[in-house]
């Protein structure tokens, strides 16, 4: 018996084994959550559907969170499939590369809607058609980053969406506690992935990391995986509309 026996829930933001959405996967089928996945398009379907087959994925679907259509198709499914859920993970951001690499005040206004519309307004949207079917206790977890509080170099756009993010978090939280709900957010420190590699000079900020984090390291998707159990499952029964910060300590040296 694991801390998620018995509940079941939909993974969305599984890009390849590398993906932070992944660890939490990993992590929640070892403690015997039953999962669904979703993907962006065939391209990745590809890279996830293994991955999901490996873990006894129920259910492997299409969805852009960029369509309500698509949102809803999902969460049809899942009803159709399991009746209810218990958790929901997103682990969605996007920003255009060109925004990322210019100076944040040439951000366009095409580039600045997108960010937010993918990386922000999808949580709403998701959580939408999710607290329906949701049983009582159910949580939701989306993924933050320090860039949400700091201006960090080369983050730019995708840091005031991540601001977006958490600000959504507390108004959610704040929305569906009387429902039995919890949402919160996990903010990892840097970690390598498909998303990151698009951030410039990101290996500079491991390096960093690694000097000066109080563990003299960068976090594991794993042990992210493991803040995200804690959140989504009865442990975390009291937490909602929190940042939980899962930085190997560097959120101690940047404030010092």
């Amino acid at each position: 018996m694991g801390l998620m026996t018995g509940k079941r829930g939909i993974i969305f933001g599984v890009a390849n084994e590398m993906s932070i959405a992944w660890g939490i996967a990993q992590q929640l089928r070892e403690q015997g959550a039953e999962l669904a996945f979703t993907y962006l398009n065939e391209a990745l379907e590809k890279r996830v559907r293994p991955l999901a087959e490996s873990l006894d994925a129920s259910l492997i679907l299409p969805c852009n969170v960029a369509s309500d259509a698509e949102i809803e198709a999902v969460f049809k499914a899942v009803e159709q499939q399991w009746g209810s859920i218990d958790f929901v993970v997103h682990a969605v951001a996007f920003a255009d590369r060109n925004d990322l690499k210019q100076p944040f005040s040439q951000t366009s206004r095409e580039g600045f809607a997108m960010a937010m519309d993918i990386s922000a307004y999808s949580l709403v949207a998701i959580t939408r058609c999710a607290a329906p079917l949701m049983n009582e206790g159910g949580s939701i977890v989306t993924l933050s980053y320090l860039g949400a509080t700091r201006a960090v170099p080369n983050y730019n756009v995708m840091g005031v969406a991540k601001a977006a993010l958490e600000s959504a978090v507390r108004y959610l939280a704040a929305e569906l506690g009387e429902k039995g709900i919890r949402v919160n957010a996990i903010s990892a420190g840097p970690i390598r992935t498909l998303a990151a590699s698009g951030i410039a000079n990101f290996r500079a900020k491991i390096k960093l990391m690694d000097d000066y984090a109080p563990l003299r390291r960068t976090v594991t998707q794993t042990e992210v995986g493991n803040s995200a159990v804690y959140l989504l499952s009865d442990l975390g029964s009291g937490v909602t509309g929190e940042v939980h910060l899962v930085d190997a300590g560097f959120n101690v040296v940047v404030s010092a």
